[in-house]
């Protein structure tokens, strides 16, 4: 077996002597690159932000940023990673001696104080930078020598017409890709405005140059320290094989769930498979009868690969997490972990969405309202892997996703509530509702359905069917909400959803 080794900032290093478990983030902090830090050890602050190169969805090459607290070192065999160390313009030494254009526009815009953040909020910038078709011409380059950032910006947006909100700059640049990341100190002002000052990369820029070579392929990895196993196996046949072998293994994907467990609860693993990089599980196929996502293809991925065909998804992605975890962050990972509060699954309940199951017997498929058995249990058996979702086709017309949070973006639901609708001539012809965050598992909502199809689309139907949904599942009291509160938001939603519909109509 060949030696496990990883690319950081273009120089090959032996992964070994890490433990198998052991994060990047670890294993580069001891090799003397600690510009990524911990902050929360869960994917929730962004300080330990990374770039990774990944097949592009548009071009050969993507840099990904990803959480560095949560990937397993030796899922990264044979990959290549940029530190924040690595971005600027080095001597023969390794030696900085130019700063990288994301890192030049945060220190003259202010937006760096103590700096514990910065170098996650620069590779997460950095990221951003590089998106294909961000900004696709140098007319949109703010004048670095500008006194005032606020003129700066309205400089930028003369020069290139691209339209922008509060959330997307005049260069095309999306905050979003900055929602993982979290800074106490500089109240985020200067660094929106050193992100909405990047103009293109320049034409001799290296990482641009990157994108158009091919990324990495992965590589078969099997990786032995202290008794305890990492494999990556090379083929779907090969996965499922090594899991009626090994029941017991953990079977990890974007990890950004066992990350956690690993750092928060010590979770050790005998034997790890990683199934992120299987081709068969990561396609993505839109057919006549249905949509096949499979199971190890990143949220973000899914997104931009979709490109809004699936409205319902469409709306859920932006709610789900930040942009770090999804872009390692993939269904078939929140749906074997199997936890009541996941976001997916409402949706895909709502979706009438199924699950391919396979093991070294076959596949067989499982409608997801009958996958969830208990508090993170399900009928997936031991041997058995998700290798994809399915969606039905066609999509119903009415769809909505309603997330009941403390916060607006990157927080855990209390509760989750997706509507899909068929109306016809006022009436409600096909309901589908999903909930997550009122009882053991993600559910359908049964009773409620029952009460809307065949009724008129109307308030009186509203008001009875929020009725019905408040009493749907067993909402607890924790400390996200109560019960109380939870049941109230299930009839709040259904009545939004009313108000919703019906202000499209109007307008």
């Amino acid at each position: 077996m060949v030696e496990a080794r990883i690319t950081v900032n273009g120089k090959s290093t032996p992964i070994s002597p890490a433990a198998p478990h052991t994060t990047v983030l670890d294993f580069l902090r001891e090799r003397g690159f600690t510009g990524s830090k911990e902050g929360c050890a869960e994917g929730e602050c962004g300080a330990c932000s990374i770039m990774v190169a990944r097949p592009g969805v548009e071009q050969p090459t993507d840099w990904v940023a990803v959480n560095a607290c949560l990937v397993p070192v030796a899922a990264l065999d044979g990959q290549e990673i940029v530190t924040a160390e690595g971005l600027g313009t080095l001597d023969a030494t390794g030696a900085p001696t130019e700063l990288h254009p994301v890192q030049r526009e945060m220190a003259v815009r202010g937006g760096s104080q103590c700096g514990y953040c910065t170098p996650g909020f620069i590779c997460s910038m950095a990221s951003e930078y590089y998106r294909p078709g961000r900004c696709p011409s140098a007319a949109a380059v703010v004048a670095e020598t500008a006194a005032d950032s606020a003129a700066a910006v309205a400089d930028s947006a003369a020069a290139e017409p691209h339209s922008h909100d509060g959330e997307h700059g005049p260069n095309g640049f999306d905050l979003h890709a900055l929602s993982g990341n979290l800074c106490r100190c500089t109240g985020y002002r200067p660094i929106r405005d050193a992100a909405f000052a990047l103009g293109a990369p320049d034409t001799d820029d290296p990482f641009a140059r990157r994108r158009e070579q091919a990324a990495p392929a992965p590589v078969a990895t099997e990786y032995t320290r202290d008794g305890r196993t990492f494999r990556r196996p090379a083929s779907l046949a090969d996965a499922v094989g090594l899991l009626r072998e090994r029941p017991d293994a953990v079977l990890v994907a974007g990890s950004t769930d066992w990350g956690v467990e690993v750092n928060i609860r010590a979770r050790r693993a005998e034997y790890a498979i990683a199934i992120d990089r299987l081709p068969e599980l990561r396609e993505l196929r839109v057919e006549s009868e249905h949509i096949d996502i499979g199971a190890a293809v990143p949220l973000t991925e899914i997104e931009r690969r979709l490109d809004g065909r699936v409205p319902l998804l469409a709306e859920l992605f932006p709610q789900f997490a930040s942009r770090l975890i999804r872009n390692n962050a993939t269904l078939g990972g929140n749906l074997g972990t199997g936890s009541p509060i996941g976001d997916s699954p409402p949706a895909l309940l709502a979706l009438g969405a199924s699950v391919v199951l396979a093991s070294v017997d076959g596949e067989r498929e499982v409608d997801l309202a009958d996958y969830f058995t208990g508090y993170r249990q399900s009928v997936r058996r031991p041997d058995e892997l998700i290798r994809s979702v399915r969606i039905p086709l066609p999509l119903a017309p009415v769809t909505a996703f309603h997330k009941i949070a403390k916060r607006r973006f990157d927080d855990i639901s209390s509760v989750a509530v997706a509507f899909a609708l068929e109306l016809e001539d006022g009436t409600v012809r096909a309901a589908r509702i999903g909930l997550g965050g009122v009882a053991a598992t993600p559910i359908r909502a049964r009773d409620t359905e029952a009460a809307l199809v065949g009724q008129p689309w109307s308030t009186d139907t509203v008001e009875r069917a929020a009725g019905v949904l408040q009493a749907e599942g067993t909402p607890m009291s924790d400390h996200r909400a109560s019960a109380e509160y939870r049941a109230a938001m299930l009839g709040q939603s259904l009545r939004k959803l009313y108000a919703q519909t019906t202000e499209a109509v109007l307008s």
